[in-house]
């Protein structure tokens, strides 16, 4: 069991969405510190404030596909906030609905380097101490996305396929090594928060927030090696494995899946 509480948990794109509702859920389990690291200055701060009632929060604006910052931030996290116990990499985008044909170079490097490239980035600094301590853990924000090839949201999959990809190596390479530090990989169906506004879902639910943000602590703290809701992770690879290719597209376009994005807005900013 790895407990939140007296522990120290650091959140990235921990100012808003899923990210937000975890730091503050952590905080009254008794977290004795929530660090989040955003991109978005303003929104720190009105968690800042609004979290201080709880317990200790300490914010850090950061672009986390900036390896340099990760660097410099980690080692300022440290030395302000003392160890990070618990990593949640959550920060993460998605930039349009467009055809892979219709993206730009910019939109997919940009898409790879914080979804999938920064959680690694990140864990590479968090880890040694964490080995060194023999205690820690880390939990990595997937997506349904990285099992099942979706269209009009094909480099956001291919970047949850990486992360779901290294997530999952790396538990392996802890549990081989008899380590105490676990790792969590998380893959969940669309979210109703802002970055996947627009999105409508024929048969499976859209899931809610403060459900899902519970339901990644409650992993976290039982160290689970993979979870998927609401479609969980054996499910999904079991009718990949006994549908054929011409079968699964068919069941995706019946329960929706395919045309989910057709209205897909998103974040504003």
């Amino acid at each position: 069991m790895t407990k939140i509480k007296d522990n120290c948990i650091l959140i990235t794109g921990g100012a808003s969405g899923i990210g937000r509702i975890m730091g503050r859920m952590a905080l009254e389990k008794g977290a004795r510190q929530l660090v989040i690291w955003d991109i978005n200055q303003e929104n720190i701060e009105a968690t800042e404030k609004e979290f201080s009632r709880l317990g200790n929060v300490k914010g850090y604006k950061i672009d986390v596909s900036d390896n340099d910052a990760v660097v410099k931030t980690f080692a300022q996290t440290t030395k302000e906030c003392g160890n990070v116990d618990i990593l949640i990499n959550c920060a993460g985008i998605i930039t349009s609905n467009r055809h892979f044909a219709e993206l730009s170079q910019a939109e997919i490097d940009r898409t790879m380097a914080i979804n999938a490239a920064a959680p690694m980035a990140i864990a590479l600094q968090a880890l040694p101490p964490m080995l060194e301590r023999d205690f820690g853990h880390i939990c990595n924000i997937a997506s349904a996305a990285g099992f099942i090839a979706n269209p009009k949201m094909s480099v956001y999959a291919a970047s949850k396929w990486a992360v779901i990809g290294w997530s999952d190596s790396l538990r392996v390479e802890l549990q081989e090594a008899k380590s105490n530090v676990h790792v969590t990989t998380i893959a969940p169906y669309y979210i109703n928060t802002g970055m996947f506004d627009g999105v409508r879902s024929r048969f499976i639910p859209i899931l809610k927030p403060e459900w899902v943000a519970k339901k990644i602590l409650k992993a976290i703290e039982k160290n689970k090696k993979i979870s998927s809701w609401p479609l969980g992770y054996h499910l999904i690879r079991t009718l990949q494995a006994v549908l054929s290719l011409r079968g699964l597209d068919l069941l995706c376009k019946v329960l929706g899946i395919y045309s989910a994005l057709d209205h897909f807005k998103g974040k504003k900013n």
